[in-house]
């Protein structure tokens, strides 16, 4: 018995699911479960379903008796091995506590992830990479040699069959080119500070305002600067006793839950894109 996963978005008409499961009865599969959402103000329909497939069934054949129902409806889809694990790309400067976090989860199998590599544009983290087996590139970035160090970037992309980067707290902007490039397939991780206190310090910042809530947000990345489709925020309150040294470490906390929530539901594809938003089917 081997499983997939099917994630499919179209415009919404009546009998999407009644097809999609009629092709699933057809082809001697079965239902393990289903979840699906029509959006009323894009007039999209969104879907994704775990089944399971009996005999000599292969990922290959099932998208290739599944392109003409796609076709038919115009959708957009996906059908991927369930379990298999998707290899991921980490990138850090020198904040390591989103780093750690998912290089450690990956370990204990709480992420269902494969991290292929580290890339930093420093080398704080080279030795807690290593402790972990993993391979730590160094890829330095200045104004002379951003470009370079991009095009190295997507070497490694595409020599590690790397299906998901991930921006662990890295601290350099990157081109319009390399995010359109890594579009859908890029995650960034920042404080929900913005746009109000930017630039350095911004828990100092908020500390002197007096903010009770401190947030991160999971995002997809895109062109627009921290702009990209959000895919998951975290939160916690503090209280007026709460010094910035402790806004620091509650912040640190909400960026890797916040983080690794959303690595872990992409990895599952439970998100999909819908324009400037997204669909998590948790």
């Amino acid at each position: 018995m081997s499983e997939y996963v099917l994630t499919l978005s179209c415009p919404d008409k009546k009998g999407i699911v009644h097809a999609v499961s009629s092709y699933l009865f057809m082809t001697d599969c079965n239902i393990e479960d289903s979840q699906q959402y029509g959006d009323p103000s894009t007039g999209l329909f969104f879907m994704r379903v775990h089944f399971s497939a009996e005999g000599q069934v292969s990922v290959g054949k099932l998208r290739a008796s599944f392109a003409a129902v796609a076709e038919s409806w115009a959708m957009d889809w996906q059908i991927h091995e369930q379990g298999r694990r998707m290899r991921v790309l980490l990138m850090v400067s020198r904040f390591g506590h989103c780093l750690n976090d998912l290089l450690f989860r990956a370990r204990t199998g709480a992420l269902p992830v494969e991290i292929a590599a580290v890339v930093s544009n420093h080398t704080d983290f080279e030795e807690l990479v290593g402790s972990y087996g993993v391979p730590f590139h160094h890829l330095p970035v200045t104004k002379d040699t951003k470009a370079a160090a991009e095009q190295r970037l997507l070497e490694l992309v595409r020599a590690e069959d790397v299906e998901l980067v991930v921006l662990a707290r890295y601290m350099q902007v990157l081109s319009d080119d390399l995010c359109k490039h890594l579009e859908g397939r890029i995650i960034n991780i920042h404080h929900s500070f913005l746009p109000s206190f930017k630039g350095a310090k911004p828990y100092h910042q908020a500390h002197a305002r007096g903010v009770k809530l401190i947030g991160a947000t999971a995002h997809y990345v895109t062109a627009d600067l921290d702009e990209g489709p959000i895919i998951e925020q975290e939160v916690e309150r503090v209280g007026h006793e709460a010094t910035p040294e402790r806004l620091v470490a509650v912040g640190r906390d909400v960026e890797a839950q916040a983080l690794a929530r959303a690595v872990k539901w992409h990895s599952e594809h439970r998100v999909l894109l819908n324009g400037t938003r997204t669909v998590v089917f948790t």
